[in-house]
């Protein structure tokens, strides 16, 4: 029986409420947000047709309440309630509840979420449907002994997963017997904080395969297909970066045989709705089943760009009781689509996570086949409680090679400014030969980290910052700069992380003189109108997007992001003293090693950090003896906050 919907209830926040509500509208649905006390104006609650508060910012406070998630779907006269992904999209218990108080989840049955959510029971499913899986181990045993000796018989590498984890979260790669036990109590202290559970299976680690998914879609009826696969390779830490539809490893009767068995796990289940079934494909050709997610995937878009459908619609029709609007026969794939993950992260500093003010950043698109979808735009923040992705950018062509040059170029037309982001990282990664050859496996990015090679190797800071820096200062009326009879004077600046002195001469109302020995320029202004700056450099006309604030200069040049500045006159940053242990970012503290008159040894882990999803191991940075502890575990620790201090060693 069909049941139609007149108001939607989205239980999440960010891009993919912003998303799934835009499908909503246009399907003539009134839509509610619900926000927690640190989202109060975001965009997500501004999108909405009516907006519930649901708690503080924690969002096991807000977010994950369900009581209070059903409390806002009665007040606003809801019918149905769709998850969106992360936070209680594959909770059994939530789904469930929903179902009982008489609304439509927008989501598979309780019982396949059980049935797939538990990695352990899905992977024993599987293997009673005729899919392969990764060899490994699960079991109801989880002593420290004999996951040891379990993991001892696998062999090293492997991997710890969480059996009740995704999205990277509770995942440890253990190249050594020695390590295991480190990592496996990192991977349960992971699993605990982001599930609730910390039980753990363990697997092989194929070092060269591909991270390969099928999207899948059931209805009522008894209708199951497929709509081809995505290629999610690229990856951090076992997180995703950059995804594309169809894989360039997988040909057509790869897909026919895939698909197949991404249909036959959907059915093993009793699936409905949207779902993803994820396989590593080895380099042989051979794949294996890795876990299924039962909701929307974050890389959905590639598949609805090549396919010409729109998976949220899909999930609201099904959900009304609606066949699926076609057929397997009547799926085709038509082009090629490519998504990245725009992540306030410093890809530089371990991928730490970033928090405050959003300067400047337009969510809306302006080349044709470009496509954001954002949970931030100009004046938002982004805060320290909830995951640091802030928008998705993709790109579809007619071609592969079509569909990176414009997602490049989209990068590139739209920064944000006012913190650290991974843009001009994806940009290097999209610019790599490995990715245009269509080659890059999962372990690629976490060995080019290590090596500090690719995307992340070290580059030096251009001249043209510091020279639009000075340009932009002196046009200012309120600059460090000021018109005047002095013409010509020095001016040290900081950008990227270097310091340079600059010899200005004024020759003209907006246009200078720059020097600064091996570097000279000309450069004069003109235009600017809003974020965007128009300036000649040594004749050439460039565009670049500019936001001012009380620290600096915030330019995007190109692929690249700089903060312009005079030097601070306090000196170095305390916290690269090796006498205290600072907290990197704002964040819980969810262990503390050292004590009062212990003795410390560099590299010595002392605390364990928490924010935004990542775990940040703090560890001493010589040798000493621990003289004070301030970090409490389980508090919160604002960023720069001493946590430990030391008594350092004499090197005499």
């Amino acid at each position: 029986m069909t049941r139609p919907l007149t108001t939607l209830l989205v239980a999440n926040r960010g891009e993919i409420a912003v998303r799934v509500m835009r499908t909503a509208k246009a399907m003539g649905l009134t839509t509610v947000a619900v926000y927690s006390d640190a989202d109060e104006r975001a965009l997500h609650v501004r999108s909405a047709d009516r907006a519930v508060r649901i708690g503080p910012a924690p969002a096991a406070q807000s977010y994950l309440k369900i009581e209070a998630i059903l409390e806002a779907a009665k007040a606003t006269g809801a019918d149905a309630i769709h998850p969106g992904y992360g936070f209680l999209s594959e909770n059994a218990a939530f789904a469930r509840a929903v179902e009982e108080a008489g609304l439509v989840f927008v989501g598979p049955p309780a019982a396949a979420i059980e049935a797939m959510g538990d990695k352990a029971r899905a992977k024993a499913k599987m293997i009673e449907a005729g899919v392969p899986v990764v060899p490994g181990w699960q079991g109801e045993d989880q002593s420290p002994d004999n996951l040891k000796a379990e993991a001892d018989r696998i062999g090293y590498p492997l991997l710890v997963k969480a059996a009740a984890g995704g999205g990277g979260r509770g995942m440890r790669t253990v190249r050594r017997a020695e390590d295991f036990q480190t990592e496996l109590e990192a991977a349960r202290r992971e699993a605990k904080s982001a599930f609730g559970d910390e039980t753990v299976l363990l697997e092989r680690l194929i070092e060269r395969g591909r991270h390969v998914e099928i999207q899948v879609f059931a209805d009522a009826h008894g209708n199951t297909v497929h709509l081809g696969e995505r290629d999610c390779s690229a990856q951090r830490r076992r997180q995703k970066v950059i995804e594309e539809a169809p894989s360039p490893a997988v040909d057509g009767k790869l897909r026919e045989r895939m698909g197949a068995d991404a249909v036959a796990a959907a059915k093993a289940v009793g699936y409905r709705g949207a779902g993803t079934v994820e396989f590593l494909l080895d380099a042989d050709g051979s794949y294996y089943f890795l876990e299924m997610n039962t909701r929307l995937q974050v890389e959905h878009p590639v598949t609805e760009l090549v396919t010409g459908t729109d998976l949220v619609e899909w999930q609201l029709r099904v959900a009304a009781g609606e066949a699926l609007p076609a057929t397997q026969e009547e799926i085709g794939l038509c082009g090629h689509a490519v998504e990245v993950r725009l992540y306030a992260e410093d890809p530089m500093a371990g991928f730490a996570p970033q928090s405050g003010p959003v300067l400047h950043f337009d969510p809306a698109p302006r080349t044709e086949g470009l496509r954001i979808d954002s949970g931030i735009e100009s004046g938002d923040s982004v805060t320290p409680f909830y995951d640091p992705m802030v928008a998705k950018l993709v790109a579809r062509g007619a071609t592969r090679a079509e569909a990176i040059a414009k997602l490049k170029r989209g990068l590139e037309d739209h920064p944000l400014l006012g913190l650290v982001t991974n843009r001009s990282f994806l940009i290097d990664l999209l610019d790599s030969d490995e990715f245009a050859r269509g080659e890059i496996t999962t372990g690629d990015l976490d060995a080019w980290m290590e090596a500090g090679s690719g995307p992340f190797a070290a580059k030096d800071t251009p001249f043209e910052p510091f020279a639009l820096g000075a340009l932009l200062l002196a046009a200012s009326r309120e600059g460090a700069l000021r018109s005047g009879s002095v013409d010509r004077f020095d001016l040290p600046l900081e950008a990227g992380g270097e310091a340079r002195t600059l010899r200005i001469t004024q020759t003209g109302p907006g246009r200078l003189q720059i020097d600064a020995g091996a570097d000279k320029a000309d450069i004069a202004l003109v235009a600017r109108q809003g974020a965007q700056v128009r300036y000649a450099l040594d004749g050439v006309v460039k565009t670049a997007a500019l936001a001012c604030a009380a620290d600096g200069l915030h330019l995007a040049i190109g692929a690249r992001t700089f903060l312009v500045r005079e030097p601070s006159p306090w000196g170095p940053d305390a916290g690269a003293d090796p006498s205290t242990v600072t907290a990197p970012v704002s964040g819980a503290v969810v262990k503390v090693n050292a004590r009062p008159g212990q003795a410390v040894k560099a590299g010595d882990v002392l605390a364990v950090m928490e924010a935004m999803k990542m775990e940040m191991r703090l560890t001493a940075q010589a040798d000493g003896t621990v003289s004070a502890v301030h970090a409490i575990e389980g508090s919160q620790a604002t960023s720069g906050s001493v946590l430990i201090e030391l008594d350092l060693q004499s090197q005499d």
